[in-house]
C-alpha cells in the first residue's frame, strides 16, 4: 500500500511527484546537508496519494473538474466564485480515520511527549519546476499546536490548492488543474517571532550576477518580508572571498523594519499579527557579521549541492539563538535567460522625480498611475496601467500580468512583489515609502529601472530608447578594453558587457552619494560649529563606535562592490579628486576647505593628500583601500606585473624618478 505520510529522512529531491518541490527539497537538505552543518528543522509530509485518496473518498474529484470547466478563461470574471466553491468542496470533506491517525502518530513521534508548535506548509506536486516558482500561491500556517489544530491546518492547506491566485497561475502556465496534487509539510517551528528571519538568493536577483549571495531579513516572522510589508535589511556576500575565509560582506543596507510579526494568542485564520518594532531595534542590523557569513556558507553549500542558483528562506530561533534553513527552491528567472542577449534601456531626457525605491528589472515604461488599496478594487485595467499601492501580497498575482508596471511604498528586492514582477518581466519599483503621496492618481508617469539598483518614478511621459545587444557577436580587440565606473549600483549589470576590467574607478561618486560626510568633519568633529550639521553627522554615524569607522566601512563597501563584480579582472581605483568647492559641499565640508578663485587648478590631487588640511582624510581613504584589497576582494596580481616589479627595484636602488623610469621602460 502507498504511504500517506513520509518522514523528512525518507524524502529526497526525486520525490517531487509524491510530496511536491518544497517538501522534496526539505527532505533532500535534511538528509544530505545536515552532516555538513546546515541546520534544517525536522518534520514529515503528507503525500500526493493521501490527497487523491481524500478527494476520491469524499467524491469531490469529478465535481472539482466540472466546476473548473465553467471558468471564464478570457476575462476570468468568475474566478473568485469558482475558487471559493472549489475550496468549500474540500473544506466540507472529512479525513479518513487512517489518515487522521497517521498524522497524529507522526506528530507525536516528531515532538515527543510534549506536543510542540509546528509550521504547516503547502507543497504542490508540480512545484518549483524550472519555469515556475509557485511562490506564494498556496497557504502556510504557523504556530500550530495540538492534534485538532494540526488536522484543521492540513485541510486548509489542501483547500489552498484552489486559491484564486493558484488557479490563475496554473492557467497562465498551462498546467491541468486535475494533474496537480497538494502535499503538506509539517515542520518543527523555528521561534523567529522572538528573533528574525528572511530570504536569500545565491545570485544577484536583478542582474543574475553569480558571484554574490544576497540575504535580506526582518525582525520576527518572515511573512513581512515576503509580503513587502516592511523594508528589510540587505547583505551582499562575495563568494570568492567567502571561499578564502576573507571578510566577504561587500554591502550592508539597513531597512526601517518598522513592524515585527509575531504569533497571535489564539488559533484561527489569523495566526500571526504585526506589532511595532522598538526604535532601538529598527536601528540595529538583524544579524551579526558572523551570522551573515554562516548563512552565506550554507547558501553556497545548497547551491553547490543542487548545481544551480537557489532561492532560500532562513530563520533564527530567538530561544536557542540557532539559525535554520526552512526552505530552498531553484531560482526561476535568470537560469532561463540567454546571457548573451542584453536589452538596454536609456532615458533620452531629464524629468521631475516624484519618488524612488528599489528597482526590479531594467526596463523603462510609461503609463497612467492607478491607485489601488486591494486587487478587489481593480475592475478592468487599461493596458498601460501602472499600479501604485502600499504593498502587494500573493492575492494580487492574477492582476499583475495585466499591468505595465508596479510601484509600492513598502518591500525589498526579495519581497513577493519583486519575485513575481521578475518572473512576469514587469518592471517594478518597490519600497518607495512615499509613492502614494507624491504621485497623483491617474497622472501619466515614467518608471525607470535602468539606472542601477535605484528605480525612479518621473512625472509625465519621458522619451527613452530600447536597444537589443547580442554579446556573442562582439569581438574584443587586441588592446584591453576597460570601463570607467563610479556608481556601484550599475556594476552588476555592466559586468556582463565584454570587458577587461575597470581602468578607472572614480571614488568621488561613492563619497558623495554613500558617505556624504567630509572625512575631516569625521576626524575633527569638534571643529564643526553648526549645531544642525553636527546633529546630521551624529544621525548618519549613530551606529558606529567612532566616526572614522563609518567612513572606512561605507567607502570600502562601495569600492568592494565594483572590485568584486569584475573579479579577478583588474580594477584601478583613483583616490578622491574633488575640487575644493566640491569637497565643501559634503556635509561639514565648508569648515575644512579653503576658498579658491579657481578650484580647478588649486588644492587637489597629490598636493592635497600630504597637506595637513587633508592628511588624516587621505589616511581614511587609504585604510578603506587596504581593507578592500587585503580582506574583502582578494588581490590577484598579474603573472607579468612588471610595473610593480620595476617600481620596487627603482625604489631600492635610490628612489623613483617617473620621467626616467618611463624613458628606460
Amino acid at each position: 500500500m502507498k504511504a500517506r505520510i513520509k518522514k523528512f529522512n525518507e524524502i529526497g529531491i526525486t520525490d517531487v511527484g509524491s510530496v511536491g518541490g518544497k517538501n522534496a527539497s526539505l527532505g533532500e537538505m535534511y538528509n544530505q546537508l545536515t552532516s555538513k552543518g546546515v541546520n534544517v528543522p525536522n518534520g514529515f509530509a503528507t503525500t500526493s496519494y493521501a490527497f487523491w485518496e481524500f478527494l476520491k473518498a469524499n467524491k469531490i474529484e469529478e465535481p472539482l473538474k466540472e466546476l473548473l470547466t465553467k471558468l471564464d478563461r478570457k476575462n476570468y470574471s468568475n474566478l473568485k466564485t469558482i475558487g471559493q466553491q472549489a475550496r468549500e468542496l474540500i473544506l466540507i470533506g472529512s479525513f479518513s480515520s487512517a489518515f487522521s491517525k497517521a498524522i497524529k502518530k507522526s506528530y507525536i513521534n516528531l515532538c515527543g511527549k510534549d506536543l510542540k508548535e509546528v509550521a504547516v506548509r503547502s507543497s504542490a506536486t508540480a512545484e518549483d519546476l524550472p519555469d515556475a516558482s509557485f511562490a506564494g500561491q498556496h497557504n502556510t500556517y504557523l504556530n500550530i499546536k495540538g492534534e485538532d489544530q494540526l488536522l484543521e491546518a492540513v485541510k486548509k492547506c489542501f483547500a489552498s490548492l484552489y486559491t484564486n491566485r493558484a488557479i490563475k497561475y496554473r492557467e497562465d502556465k498551462g498546467y491541468k488543474h486535475h494533474d496537480i496534487a497538494l502535499s503538506v509539510g509539517i515542520q518543527l517551528m523555528v521561534r523567529s517571532d522572538k528573533s528574525c528571519s528572511g530570504v536569500g538568493f545565491t545570485i544577484e536577483p536583478e542582474s543574475g550576477f553569480e558571484n554574490v549571495i544576497v540575504l535580506s531579513g526582518v525582525w520576527g516572522l518572515g511573512e513581512n518580508i515576503v509580503q513587502g510589508t516592511v523594508n528589510p535589511d540587505e547583505f551582499y556576500v562575495f563568494k570568492p572571498a567567502l571561499a578564502l575565509n576573507k571578510y566577504p560582506i561587500i554591502q550592508k543596507k539597513k531597512g526601517d523594519k518598522k513592524l515585527t510579526m509575531v504569533y497571535a494568542n489564539k488559533w484561527n485564520d489569523k495566526t500571526i499579527v504585526n506589532t511595532k518594532t522598538p526604535k532601538n531595534k529598527q536601528q540595529q542590523f538583524i544579524l551579526t557579521d558572523d551570522e551573515i557569513i554562516t548563512l552565506a556558507n550554507w547558501a553556497k553549500l545548497i547551491e553547490d549541492h543542487y548545481q544551480k542558483p537557489m532561492d532560500i528562506e532562513w530563520a533564527k530561533d530567538g530561544i536557542t539563538n540557532t539559525l535554520f534553513i526552512t526552505q530552498a527552491r531553484p531560482e526561476t528567472v535568470h537560469q532561463m535567460r540567454d546571457k548573451n542577449i542584453h536589452i538596454e534601456y536609456k532615458l533620452l531626457e531629464k524629468g521631475t522625480i516624484l519618488s524612488q525605491g528599489n528597482a526590479v528589472g531594467s526596463k523603462i515604461k510609461v503609463g497612467k498611475a492607478c491607485f489601488l488599496k486591494s486587487p478587489k478594487n481593480a475592475g478592468s485595467l487599461a493596458p498601460n496601467t501602472i499600479i501604485v499601492t502600499d504593498t502587494i501580497t500573493p492575492d494580487w498575482d492574477p492582476l499583475l500580468k495585466q499591468v505595465t508596471g508596479i510601484v509600492t511604498n513598502k518591500g525589498g528586492r526579495t519581497s513577493h512583489a519583486a519575485i513575481v514582477a521578475r518572473e512576469l518581466g514587469v518592471p517594478a519599483i518597490v519600497g518607495c515609502r512615499n509613492a502614494t503621496t507624491t504621485i497623483t492618481n491617474g497622472e501619466t508617469i515614467t518608471i525607470s529601472c535602468s539606472q542601477g539598483k535605484t528605480g525612479y518614478i518621473y512625472q509625465g511621459e519621458l522619451a527613452f530608447k530600447e536597444e537589443k545587444i547580442d554579446f556573442s557577436n562582439i569581438k574584443m580587440p587586441a588592446t584591453e578594453v576597460k570601463m570607467i565606473l563610479a556608481d556601484p549600483e550599475n556594476a552588476f549589470s555592466l559586468s556582463f558587457y565584454p570587458n577587461n576590467g575597470v581602468g578607472l574607478l572614480r571614488m568621488e561618486f561613492i563619497i558623495t552619494h554613500n558617505v556624504k560626510v567630509h572625512p575631516m568633519a569625521l576626524v575633527n568633529f569638534d571643529q564643526v560649529k553648526n549645531t544642525s550639521v553636527k546633529k546630521e553627522i551624529e544621525k548618519i554615524t549613530k551606529n558606529y563606535a567612532n566616526k572614522h569607522d563609518y567612513f572606512v566601512e561605507t567607502l570600502s563597501q562601495g569600492i568592494a562592490t565594483i572590485a568584486a563584480t569584475f573579479y579577478p579582472k583588474e580594477v584601478i581605483v583613483r583616490l578622491s579628486d574633488f575640487k575644493t568647492n566640491e569637497y565643501a559641499n559634503l556635509i561639514g565640508g565648508k569648515y575644512f576647505e579653503p576658498k579658491e578663485e579657481n578650484p580647478m587648478l588649486g588644492f587637489r590631487g597629490a598636493s592635497r593628500y600630504y597637506n595637513n588640511l587633508y592628511k588624516a582624510g587621505f589616511a581614511l581613504e587609504c585604510e578603506a583601500i587596504k581593507k578592500v584589497r587585503e580582506h574583502m576582494v582578494p588581490y590577484k596580481p598579474k603573472s607579468d606585473d612588471s610595473f610593480l616589479q620595476n617600481l620596487r627595484r627603482r625604489q631600492k636602488s635610490g628612489g623613483y624618478n617617473g620621467r626616467k623610469w618611463i624613458e628606460t621602460k
